[in-house]
């Protein structure tokens, strides 16, 4: 669970809650007991904003690491799922 400080405790505690932040990822301020931000340490910052692949690269990845035998899914599962017929005529 994150810590939480309210926007008061912050202003008068920046320091402290910088050095609790080197321990934990992240840091939830409070105004009048309701979550309004949160504060995030570098590395957690930069997990989030890290390049992410692409989502080919992630299936492609994804099917030469899992063993798709083993959970019943086969490497064309989703052939001819996609309708391919050209749409429908619209009328403007």
């Amino acid at each position: 669970m994150a810590k939480k400080y309210s926007i008061a405790q912050a202003r008068h505690n920046l320091a402290a809650i910088v050095h609790d932040l080197e321990q934990t990822p992240k840091i939830e301020l409070t105004r009048r007991g309701q979550p309004v931000a949160v504060l995030l340490s570098i590395q957690e910052y930069e997990r989030l904003t890290s390049d992410k692949s692409s989502f080919w690269e992630a299936y492609t990845t994804f099917r030469k690491t899992t063993n798709l035998p083993a959970l019943n899914i086969e490497p064309d599962i989703f052939t001819g799922v996609r309708d391919s017929s050209p749409g429908r005529e619209i009328n403007w």
